[in-house]
């Protein structure tokens, strides 16, 4: 039972219907302890830029635009390029943002991170869950160096080496299809990004033991019963009653002090200011 086709079902199912897509972005980066990862640091990031003029954003590797729409909307002196290698998703999110009147703020394209034809410069460039996909990965990371701004960031976010991708064990396959790599070391994301030219600020581990058990109460059981069968959608509301407490409030324990370990990685790289 794969992750993905589960995600893109209730992608299908909210698509072109405002409402609903914004109510889905919502339960996203509510059960999601990743987005309240990515979410702080974009507020840390955009927060100090604040006053500078125009900041320019690549969301690279967008998928349904939720990032987009949150930082969008929070942060009206922001203009981002969003990009992505799947059609549906862009038309999808395109067709939202110009009904919320957040077109202006907003560019969608296809482009390839390994090939990236965007140009630049941008003073920030988002990657959530994105570089576990791509087998290229050293060459995506030299164009987020070539297209950032001098002094500009690149926040990635990706599974780890300790079990990220809900892989415990070398011979077991992924919870989450479509992945190149399990998850990534520390260390060796480090080196990568130091070999592209930036400079890593600071790296450090979510899902730690509260994270990872909330995402197996938020995410994880539900995504295997819907794999049984869809009839599944009935009882889940009546799951989440009990659940949903215990899960947030495991999310947010997680970020309440550092994690030795966890099955999550959040690297902020920065370009320097020569």
């Amino acid at each position: 039972m794969h992750y993905d086709p589960i995600k893109d079902r209730f992608g299908d199912l909210v698509a072109g219907h405002s409402l609903l897509t914004r109510l889905f972005f919502s339960v996203l980066q509510l059960f999601f302890l990743r987005a309240w990862y990515v979410r702080r640091e974009l507020k840390r990031q955009l927060r100090a830029r604040a006053g500078k003029g125009v900041i320019r954003v690549l969301d690279a590797g967008t998928g349904f635009g939720q990032f987009s729409y949150w930082i969008a909307r929070k942060f009206p002196f922001v203009r981002i390029r969003a990009v992505d290698i799947k059609q549906d998703y862009l038309d999808r999110a395109s067709d939202l943002f110009e009904e919320m009147g957040l077109s202006e703020r907003v560019e969608f394209a296809i482009d390839d991170l390994t090939a990236l034809a965007a140009r630049g410069p941008f003073d920030l460039i988002l990657s959530v869950d994105v570089m576990e996909h791509i087998e290229e990965d050293e060459a995506v990371f030299r164009h987020f160096a070539r297209v950032l701004a001098p002094g500009g960031v690149v926040i990635i976010n990706t599974p780890s080496d300790l079990g990220g991708s809900d892989v415990h064990g070398s011979d077991e396959e992924s919870f989450i299809g479509e992945h190149v790599r399990h998850g990534y070391n520390r260390v060796e994301l480090v080196e990568k990004l130091r070999s592209a030219g930036l400079k890593t600020s600071h790296a450090f581990y979510t899902y730690g033991r509260s994270g990872s058990l909330a995402w197996r109460v938020l995410i994880q059981v539900p995504m295997r019963m819907l794999s049984l069968s869809w009839a599944f959608v009935a009882i889940l509301p009546f799951y989440y009653v009990p659940v949903l407490p215990l899960g947030l409030l495991l999310n947010w324990l997680d970020m309440r002090r550092p994690n030795e370990s966890g099955t999550g990685l959040l690297v902020v790289a920065e370009k320097e200011d020569f």
